[in-house]
């Protein structure tokens, strides 16, 4: 069975926009999670016409589900221009009954579990959509919630809705399509070797590549225990608890004491994880350079530098960040505040959030405080995993696609907040540092003239 799941819009189409929030990127994340879902638990060939930010015409999605002579064509969307709640919809002409029951059972699984968060079933429906009348299979078009309407907006925020919906689609595609279901394994008892666990997903990621240098395969996986997510680093798998035995007993000859075993289906309580060493200069902290000379440091390459320094201060140390370095940060993107790249200085987004190329300048901000403060909210997506402060109003438009706390540090940035970035971090607490110089060379100026003052009163 072929299935091509079509996340709407994309690249320089974002769909319905509102606020800050584009609707191609609710449409991606519904739609790669359905992808997984099906993926994990269904013999089910999944092919998507997009799994990234790009730009595809409706003609080129048609195309590519056409050519891949595929059995079923579902599109992904959310809706807007007034309105609230779920909607699906078939082609108004000529169609088999098998689309017409699809239809019907993906819709009301989608509304089995919907329905429990408040949410308005708006109807099964038809229309003249192109990738409906083009499409040479069975097609469904999916209107998840509306973007421009308050409450459904705080539901598509919301990421058990997003998660609990997503699968209620891909529960509903598999039924529709009678998928079958993956064949439960029959138990084996396995002794797990485990290369360390971990809180944090990249300290389990830096201790597989340890364990390759010394040519030991191993990979990640998630577990939770008593309400804590552990990310485990597996190192081996044995049918027998000797071999198992010696496998611990190597790894401990390379320096990982914190080696053990587990026996798959046991509720053995999980040992303490080591500690969350966090190399490097973190984003989370206080900031020690004065506004002044931060100001200053700008304003001698620019002097007609906006002044946002104070706002930094301010909304950093209210979310725990170095609002010092992520002044820093700022300069980097900006330029020193000149704009020489695609943001422009109206749009008040002092981090390049969501600027991907020419076509695509990012997000845009009513004011500075706004700019600051999703800014900041960004920096905070990829240091923490706590909620937002008390009090605190979400601006930033890409917070919920952060993979939470994925980025303890300015160089754990590179990569993620700039692509491929590879020194992005660097290129940061480069001009931090020049900061700090600066800072101690006004310093110094001003000990200076204090001592020449007091030779002349004495």
């Amino acid at each position: 069975m072929r299935v091509v799941i079509d996340p709407g819009h994309g690249g320089s189409d974002p769909g319905a926009v509102y606020k800050q929030y584009r609707e191609k990127d609710f449409n991606l994340k519904v739609s790669l999670l359905v992808r997984d879902y099906l993926l994990e638990s269904y013999d089910v060939d999944i092919m998507m016409t997009r799994t990234t930010d790009k730009t595809m015409s409706l003609k080129e999605r048609t195309d590519f589900a056409n050519a891949r002579n595929a059995d079923f064509f579902c599109s992904i969307h959310h809706n807007a221009a007034g309105g609230r709640g779920f909607e699906s919809y078939i082609y108004n002409g000529t169609v088999p009954e098998s689309t017409k029951q699809i239809q019907n059972v993906v819709h009301k699984e989608y509304m089995f579990t919907a329905s429990k968060y408040g949410v308005i079933d708006r109807g099964q429906k038809r229309a003249n959509f192109y990738v409906l009348r083009n499409t040479r299979m069975n097609a469904l078009l999916l209107e998840v919630l509306f973007v421009d309407n308050e409450q459904d907006l705080k539901l598509i925020l919301n990421e058990q809705f997003v998660r609990d919906v997503s699968k209620a689609i891909a529960t509903g595609i598999a039924k529709a399509l009678s998928l079958k279901a993956k064949p439960t394994p029959e138990p084996v008892t396995l002794y797990k070797v485990i290369a360390g666990s971990f809180k944090e997903e990249e300290n389990a990621r830096e201790r597989v590549r340890f364990l390759e240098q010394n040519k030991i395969d191993s990979f990640i996986y998630p577990i939770t225990i008593d309400g804590t997510k552990y990310y485990r680093v597996q190192a081996g798998a044995f049918s027998e608890k000797e071999n198992a035995d010696a496998r611990v007993t190597a790894l401990k000859r390379i320096g990982i004491a914190d080696a053990f075993i587990v026996t798959e289906g046991t509720s053995a309580p999980e040992p303490p994880p080591q500690p969350e060493p966090v190399e490097g200069f973190t984003i989370l902290g206080s900031s020690v350079v004065a506004a002044g000379n931060l100001e200053t440091f700008v304003k001698r390459v620019n002097p007609n530098a906006p002044s946002l320094v104070s706002l930094y201060i301010e909304i950093g140390k209210k979310y725990g960040i170095r609002g010092d370095t992520a002044y820093a940060q700022a300069v980097h993107e900006t330029n020193y505040f000149r704009y020489t790249g695609v943001v422009k200085p109206e749009q008040n987004n002092y981090a390049g959030i969501g600027a991907t190329g020419p076509n695509e300048p990012g997000a845009s901000f009513d004011t500075p405080r706004d700019g600051v403060t999703a800014h900041i909210q960004h920096l905070y997506a990829y240091a923490s995993k706590a909620g937002l402060p008390e009090g605190e109003k979400l601006v930033d438009p890409r917070f919920n696609l952060v993979t939470r706390g994925s980025a303890p540090t300015w160089v754990a940035l590179n990569g993620k907040w700039a692509v491929p970035g590879t020194n992005y971090g660097q290129l940061i607490l480069n001009i931090y540092e020049r900061m700090i110089d600066l800072e101690m060379e006004l310093i110094n100026q001003q000990l200076d003239r204090l001592e020449k003052t007091k030779q002349q009163l004495d």
